[in-house]
């Protein structure tokens, strides 16, 4: 694919595509867990879980802690620690251009997220984005790398599925773009985490280095 297709709906990652925010997700995991297991956390495992869902981190993390059982209370309490951070996530290049170029234009579109709902509102008011559909992974039967997370935000924005090849949606994670991949729409990656050649070979038909690129791209479609 040379260009990507001027869009009828646009679909979002979160993290690492809006805003990084590992920091934040980072730190509470870490307070968490010394409360939790009155030691220090293990570094965050990013080639196995970067774009998992909270609660399958928190069973990696409470597996080192040497209590499995004790992974609900790790998220719920990480969740709570994410929720009272003051130090909004970093907004991520082209967000604002995108965003406002979909909104002049009357295209749909929104966030969809392994992170949770709480948490992405809370951080898409820190930093001054302007999306108003935000979904995270409490509101999916799945988490990604299901299809499910992007297949219901289609559904709520109205999207036909007969417009999925003219649908787009941006990734970080091999998860997510496995996600994407697998919903018909148009995957497309974001060299946030991983390599041009890793996002391609697990569903991307294109990547751009942030959203900037590929507002820019879109705006000379």
């Amino acid at each position: 694919m040379n260009k990507i297709p001027f869009p009828k709906a646009v679909l979002f990652d979160f993290d690492g595509v809006i805003v990084d925010s590992f920091k934040c997700h980072y730190g509470a995991w870490k307070t968490a867990f010394k409360e939790i297991f009155n030691k220090d956390i293990c570094p965050f495992p990013e080639a196995t879980h970067a774009g998992k869902a909270p609660y399958k981190i928190a069973e990696y993390f409470a597996e080192f802690g040497g209590d499995v059982s004790k992974a609900p209370a790790l998220n719920k309490l990480k969740q709570a620690h994410l929720l009272k951070t003051t130090t909004p996530p970093e907004l991520l290049p082209g967000v604002h251009e995108l965003q406002d170029f979909l909104s002049e234009n009357n295209i749909p579109h929104g966030i969809a997220s392994n992170a949770y709902t709480a948490f992405v509102e809370n951080s898409v008011k820190q930093t001054g984005a302007k999306f108003t559909i935000c979904m995270g992974v409490d509101q999916f039967a799945e988490p990604k790398p299901s299809p499910v997370p992007y297949l219901t935000l289609a559904t709520h924005l109205g999207i036909k599925e007969e417009d999925f090849k003219e649908v787009l949606i941006f990734e970080d994670s091999l998860t997510g773009i496995q996600a994407a991949a697998a919903t018909g729409m148009v995957a497309v990656g974001l060299l946030t985490q991983y390599s041009e050649e890793e996002l391609l070979a697990n569903g991307a038909v294109k990547v751009f280095p942030t959203l900037l690129e590929a507002y820019q791209e879109i705006v000379s479609l």
